[in-house]
């Protein structure tokens, strides 16, 4: 089969192409859109928010203000006040510093509970969100063109319904949660300094601005080495599952050494980018905070002066001090937002790119020409296709009957495996049209079409689940069913064989199964999906002669009456069609019977003829 040599094809744009590309993108505002969804719990967050930042802005106030009243002797406001709540005997500075201590126990307690609380709201809403973005990327890959896929590679898509996502959902769910909460205890600490000293306060919070638009310049400078990062993990990603499953293929062959040693190398891009972006992301964050730590040894110098030169007291002062170092947290998550959305904008620009990938095309579906029959017949006239400018098919025109069996054959990358491929609508011819019962593909749509035609590939696909998924495909079919398939295809007494029958497990792409074996139960879900067309694509390369023979011998019965095309270079193949069409550079070069071809001594003859007795 000549799949590999479609690995990096890609969507033609010749005439008659109808694969096309929509306009699918994901914004801020469409994901803001999906987190109004959730509007009770956001008002909820912003409401308990506001209780955190009632509860911990007060801290950093109460304990230096005993300093002026209780140390100092200056004033006794915050003393009268307590004292209607202390009994006579504690009226003492033990007793008004260990209320204190407990008030600013039972705040901060308040402001956990509150932020703890905030943070599960916002979790529950970034996975609901992101949860919506992974279902919209998974349906957005029924609808991706094949050449598409295969050019994107599974690594570089797990990348995106993974890593990218990751990367939103921590912005939307920490991020956001804990900047709103800074942005209040700021405003809060703000309020508080301009009642205590206005002019020390204006200093202070004209300051911090600059701080900020310091930093943003130097997030700026680092922001492109994360998506670099990014797309180096994807690389590595592909590369690594490309030899995964292959693994077994790779040992076998003991190029273990070269295939590990090209993961090597990918790690080290994947190593050299992230020290880029890790180094110089924190060289950034070191310098904002280096900027940040002056400042406060600036406005302790400016509190002092103002404590000589105004009438800022001491316990004032004090509280100044401690809303300085109170205010590096909100500060610093608030710094660290411009990190975390540069992050997420890179995340969002690689999901954009699946999502603006070509479709492959969408058909309406007017008209089901296997509804009511058993079987239908294959029409093709005129079909040319090119791989970039190479013809492989070249006005290709072939009948084949209701319930008849055909037989393709034809030297390697004669285009045997792209008529399947074109069958199935998995690729778009350049000219020519397709008919099945007389519809054209467009007129039954691609989805009837493939729940119509099956195909059994010569290295089929299969899932690390059981015997039994792997058999229905998610279709309903009791065990009954998967028995008489298991059956037909001489794989039941195997299946028995194993300790948990159609309930154990076939491994990674079948591991556990020989070749033969995965080619049967390829065969099995054939059978069990009931075509009314089908198509065998070296179905028993990989079987022996006595167990191929009893494969076709009780392959007739079920496939009597359906119309089938037999891809194989196997004679024993060959033999089980009615008719031979022999393809030589992209047409049919010849038409027959077996013996009618041998006599002829053509292409046939010469493929075959010497393997008759």
């Amino acid at each position: 089969m000549a799949t590999n040599r479609w690995r990096s094809w890609r969507p033609c744009s010749n005439v008659g192409c109808s694969e096309v590309r929509v306009a699918d993108r994901l914004t801020w505002a469409e994901i803001r859109q999906l987190a109004l969804q959730h509007r009770k719990a956001l008002i909820l967050a912003n409401l308990i928010a506001v209780f955190a930042t009632l509860c911990s802005v007060p801290i950093p106030l109460l304990l230096p203000l005993l300093v002026d009243e209780v140390l100092l002797g200056d004033g006794n406001a915050a003393l009268k006040v307590m004292d209607q709540f202390l009994p006579a005997s504690w009226e003492n500075a033990a007793g008004y510093i260990g209320l204190m201590l407990g008030l600013t126990l039972l705040l901060r307690l308040g402001a956990l509970a509150s932020n703890v609380l905030q943070a599960r709201l916002f979790a529950r809403l970034s996975k609901d969100v992101i949860y919506r973005l992974r279902i919209r990327l998974i349906e957005r890959l029924k609808r991706i063109s094949l050449g598409e896929y295969e050019n994107l590679g599974g690594g570089t898509v797990s990348a995106h319904l993974v890593t990218d996502l990751d990367t939103l959902d921590k912005f939307i769910g920490e991020t956001l949660s804990r900047v709103l909460v800074a942005l209040l205890t700021l405003t809060g600490t703000a309020a508080i300094l301009l009642w205590m000293h206005w002019q020390l306060a204006l200093l202070i919070l004209l300051f911090n601005p600059l701080v900020i638009f310091a930093t943003v310049q130097l997030g700026k400078q680092v922001k492109h080495l994360k998506k670099l990062e990014n797309d180096s993990t994807s690389r590595f990603t592909q590369a690594l599952t490309e030899t995964l499953e292959a693994i077994q293929e790779v040992r076998a062959g003991n190029r273990q050494g070269f295939f590990l040693g090209r993961l090597g190398l990918r790690a080290k891009e994947v190593r050299d980018y992230a020290v880029a972006s890790q180094w110089k992301s924190d060289a950034a964050s070191r310098s904002s905070g280096l900027l940040f730590q002056f400042g406060i040894d600036l406005f302790r110098a400016a509190a002092m002066l103002t404590v000589l030169l105004s009438d800022l007291s001491i316990g004032q002062m004090l509280a100044v001090f401690s809303y300085l170092w109170f205010m590096i947290g909100p500060v610093e998550q608030l710094l660290s937002l411009q990190y975390a959305y540069y992050a997420a904008g890179g995340a969002l620009q690689r999901i954009n790119e699946l999502l603006a990938r070509a479709d492959e095309p969408q058909h309406p579906g007017r008209f089901d020409p296997f509804k009511g029959r058993d079987t239908v017949g294959i029409e093709v006239r005129g079909l040319s296709f090119a791989y970039r400018e190479e013809p492989v098919l070249d006005d290709l025109n072939l009948s084949i009957a209701p319930g008849e069996k055909v037989a393709i054959v034809g030297a390697s990358g004669g285009g045997k495996s792209t008529l399947v491929q074109l069958l199935l609508g998995l690729y778009s011819a350049q000219a020519g049209s397709i008919r099945f019962g007389g519809a054209s593909l467009e007129e039954i749509g691609l989805e009837t079409v493939r729940e119509n035609v099956a195909v059994v590939l010569q290295h089929p696909a299969l899932f690390n689940d059981t015997v039994r998924a792997n058999l229905c495909m998610g279709r309903e079919r009791d065990d009954e069913a998967c028995w008489r398939a298991l059956e037909i295809a001489q794989l039941a007494a195997t299946i028995r064989a194993l300790p948990q029958g159609l309930d154990s497990m076939v491994g990674r792409s079948g591991v556990r199964l020989s070749g033969g074996q995965r080619q049967r139960l390829a065969v099995a879900r054939m059978v069990l999906a009931e075509p009314k067309v089908v198509i065998l694509d070296e179905a028993t390369s990989a079987l022996d002669a006595a167990t191929e023979y009893a494969l076709h011998q009780a392959l007739t019965s079920f496939l009597r009456g359906r119309t089938t095309l037999i891809i194989a270079h196997r004679l024993s193949a060959v033999k089980q069609a009615d008719r031979v069409l022999v393809f030589d550079g992209g047409r049919i070069a010849e038409d027959g019977g077996h013996q009618q071809l041998i006599a002829d001594g053509g292409l046939y003859a010469k493929l075959y003829g010497h393997l008759q007795h």
